[in-house]
């Protein structure tokens, strides 16, 4: 993923020094919201980059008063929001990720450290869980991209 990466950041710096600061900047800005909303549909999809599912949630006791069932809800709800989720862009770099203590827990997930998940609860190991990275349609979006903006 790597090599493909810095081979888009090579073809793409000759096509972009061509463009005034202004125009890099709103270009910077609109591909970081289409990755932004590529990555919030993976988030819903329970997906990492590379397509496959996120290790499921430790099962406990699901039932509680008078033999109701709880329904499982899905991981990273609320996490994927555009209040937590921000993609900025500028001349020179595009980035998105979490903000405040969403940052903490999604960093948690994404390299499977340890946390707790109470403040007096025990130490525990998270799975990893790639919340985000680029996959082969998000680059290849970013190449299209810049190709229609030089194409015109």
């Amino acid at each position: 993923m790597t090599n493909r990466q810095e081979a888009l950041e090579d073809w793409a710096s000759g096509l972009l020094s061509q463009l005034e600061p202004a125009a890099r900047s709103k270009l910077a800005r609109s591909i970081g919201q289409a990755l932004r909303r590529s990555q919030q549909q993976r988030i819903i999809a329970q997906r990492n980059p590379d397509k496959s599912k996120y290790t499921p949630r430790k099962q406990r006791n699901l039932r509680k008063k008078k033999e109701r069932v709880k329904q499982k809800a899905q991981m990273f709800q609320k996490m994927r929001t555009s209040n937590f989720l921000k993609a900025k862009g500028n001349n020179y770099a595009i980035s998105i990720g979490f903000t405040g203590r969403i940052a903490r827990i999604a960093r948690v997930h994404q390299y499977g450290l340890k946390d707790r998940a109470k403040p007096d609860a025990p130490m525990v190991r998270y799975k990893q869980r790639e919340i985000l990275g680029l996959t082969k349609g998000e680059i290849e979006l970013i190449g299209a991209t810049l190709l229609t903006i030089f194409s015109i």
